[in-house]
């Protein structure tokens, strides 16, 4: 395993998207835009703002247009959202985005379950999506679902997510997220697909989006960066989730993994003590406890006081030392 030795990497928060879309408790508009606007002065590169979908298939986000006018763009912070079709692009436009994130899955049957779509339905849609972006000059991410693996059929070849990263390359979108949706890579496989697809593209912006569903989340992140990925994100608190993985934990928590990669020697760029405190306030606001670590337990040169007889310890250790060597 390689130490970072200062490597820049980029971090990207989806809580306020990813995360919120699964809470069963609406967050309000006024908190939503508060809690942004503080993550914004922590290091980001980029936050998922909201989401461009109908507010009848996304309602905890259906205040996507008031949250985008009102939060206080940070320079240097990339503000993105999910972009589901034409229309979602145009709203997403009038709410003066800066990047449109746009979602297909490799899985046909993940494909038909999530967005209702075939692959090529999808692809379809979204090269309407890429059309109307270049027009406005507005960059494109494609976030390609079930990358490392599919709930419903198993193993993803490699060649079917290649094929679809060729597609996306040949319409010029800017970067392409590798996601593991529901939770199923592990280490070995992520490092070999990821050095893979680099291989191919190398002038793609890729990054990497990990679920902690089987406690490999951070391992997983490793591996992609040892495999060249740079841009990695994640999610405040670990919240979010897949509704088509059983008993799956949400995202790799943002806390945990700034805080590894920082003790690993990497330059996240990345305020932890803020991170730490914005999990605390997010935890208020979802009303359950958050699945992250070191939000708990803190860094880990955190200091603790000693116990509160600590002094009589010390003078009964020296009593007994003294004896033993005065018997």
């Amino acid at each position: 395993m390689k130490t970072g030795n200062g490597m820049r990497l980029f971090i990207n928060e989806v809580a306020t998207r990813d995360g919120f879309q699964m809470e069963s408790r609406f967050i309000p508009t006024d908190d939503k835009v508060a809690l942004i606007d503080r993550l914004s002065a922590l290091g980001y590169a980029k936050i998922e703002v909201t989401s461009f979908t109908s507010a009848k298939a996304i309602p905890a986000l259906r205040d996507g247009e008031e949250v985008m006018h009102r939060i206080a763009r940070r320079p240097g912070v990339i503000y993105t959202a999910l972009v589901p079709n034409v229309r979602g692009a145009e709203r997403a436009l009038e709410s003066r985005i800066d990047e449109f994130n746009i979602v297909m899955s490799v899985s046909e049957t993940h494909n038909l379950a999530n967005l209702r779509m075939t692959q090529e339905q999808s692809f379809a849609q979204l090269a309407g999506v890429v059309a109307l972006a270049k027009q406005a000059g507005v960059p494109v991410n494609v976030s390609l679902s079930c990358v490392f693996g599919c709930p419903m059929e198993g193993e993803v070849p490699l060649a079917a997510v290649q094929g679809w990263i060729d597609r996306f390359a040949a319409l010029e979108v800017q970067g392409i997220t590798l996601c593991d949706t529901t939770g199923m890579a592990y280490p070995t496989q992520v490092q070999a697909l990821c050095e893979n697809v680099i291989a191919v593209h190398p002038q793609m912006d890729w990054t990497a989006h990990f679920h902690n569903t089987r406690g490999m989340g951070l391992a997983n992140t490793v591996a992609a960066v040892e495999a060249s990925i740079h841009r990695l994100d994640m999610s405040l608190g670990g919240i979010g989730g897949c509704p088509y993985a059983p008993g799956a934990t949400g995202n790799v928590a943002t806390e945990d993994v700034v805080h590894m990669l920082q003790c690993m020697g990497y330059d996240t760029g990345m305020d932890l003590g803020g991170l730490i405190a914005a999990a605390a306030e997010l935890e208020s606001l979802v009303q359950h406890e958050l699945s992250s670590q070191v939000s708990r337990a803190g860094h880990r040169l955190t200091r603790h006081a000693p116990p509160a007889d600590f002094n009589d310890i010390v003078a009964r250790a020296k009593e007994r030392g003294q004896k033993e060597l005065h018997p």
